[in-house]
């Protein structure tokens, strides 16, 4: 083990990740690979974005999520006519004492779904600009912190689907991840269909780690020890991205410490207490697709989608790993 980190510490987080994996995999059925990544996310102290259709269980996984620990959770329904105040809340004044007394809105949460947030125009989307990247909200030009730990878990309808508008590009470079769910597989929707019952609140699933197990094993990502060569590689793949002509842009420097961030996490809580080449190949796609656009975009956000990640994928092939 390395100087920074007692394997006693990186032994009990690997356990809380495990237990929660556990829990979790008794509603979500068939998306193991989802939900390690939602782990490392949440490790991380990152936000979620989920883009699938409608009905493919993204609210469940944020759900399952929410049981599975302690943490307070609250659930904002994005819609057209949804302000932004009815998401970081108002000030309101009160007769009684002559004073304007903040009222906080549903971000005020430990885990806060952000449902289907495309639905809602993007001046109500940046309300949640500052919360994501500061972890507070500053209302009349007071600062409100929310709550620790802090995640914001969003699900979204692809972009060309009737009634959304697209997230901006600085709202999604304010997301760790980007995760798609998918259909299950042909034996995992029959036991779906055999076992799952409507509504959430039938959900037998209860908390297994603790708000302060979580906060415990977000404090120790940043102290996963990454080396020299394997920094060097996680900005060759960034500089790669830079200098790709079919991008418009290449990955911002949160990018690349999203990456870093994100690799440190996936170490934790697979035991290790330094990160190693595979821990940044695993973590590209999900970490960098949502933050690259194609120079020469088609109209079909699917298609544009596959390319990005397919271009991902040929710039990690060309980059030898650290040995």
């Amino acid at each position: 083990m390395s100087e920074f980190l007692q394997s006693e510490r990186v032994g009990e987080a690997k356990a809380t990740v495990e237990r929660l994996r556990a829990n979790m995999r008794r509603v979500i059925v068939g998306k193991d690979d989802v939900i390690d990544r939602l782990l490392i996310c949440l490790a991380a102290a990152g936000h979620m974005l989920i883009e699938d259709l409608p009905g493919v269980g993204k609210t469940t996984l944020a759900y399952a999520l929410a049981r599975s620990t302690d943490c307070q959770f609250s659930r904002i329904q994005f819609t057209s006519d949804l302000l932004p105040s009815d998401v970081t809340g108002v000030a309101i004044y009160d007769e009684s004492t002559r004073e304007f007394v903040f009222k906080p809105g549903p971000v005020f949460s430990n885990i806060v779904l952000a449902d289907e947030i495309n639905r809602a125009p993007p001046k109500t989307q940046s309300a949640l600009l500052e919360v994501m990247d500061r972890a507070k909200v500053t209302v009349d030009g007071e600062a409100h912190a929310v709550g620790s730990p802090f995640m914001v878990f969003a699900t979204q309808n692809p972009i060309d689907y009737e009634g959304t508008f697209p997230l901006p590009e600085s709202q999604m470079d304010r997301f760790l991840m980007r995760l798609r769910m998918g259909y299950p597989q042909h034996r995992d929707e029959i036991e779906i269909l055999r076992t799952s019952r409507s509504g959430y609140d039938s959900m037998q699933i209860g908390a297994v780690a603790s708000r302060a197990q979580v906060a415990a094993v977000q404090g120790l990502v940043c102290q996963v020890f990454v080396e020299e060569s394997i920094l060097d590689y996680i900005l060759r793949i960034v500089a790669a991205t830079r200098t790709e002509t079919e991008f418009k842009a290449g990955a911002s420097v949160r990018g690349g410490i999203a990456l870093r961030t994100a690799a440190q996490a996936r170490a934790l809580v697979n035991g290790r207490d330094f990160v190693l080449p595979d821990d940044v190949a695993e973590l590209v796609a999900p970490v960098l697709a949502h933050r690259l656009a194609l120079s020469r975009q088609t109209g079909d956000a699917l298609e544009e989608r596959r390319a990005v990640g397919a271009h991902l994928k040929r710039i990690l092939s060309a980059l030898p790993p650290p040995t």
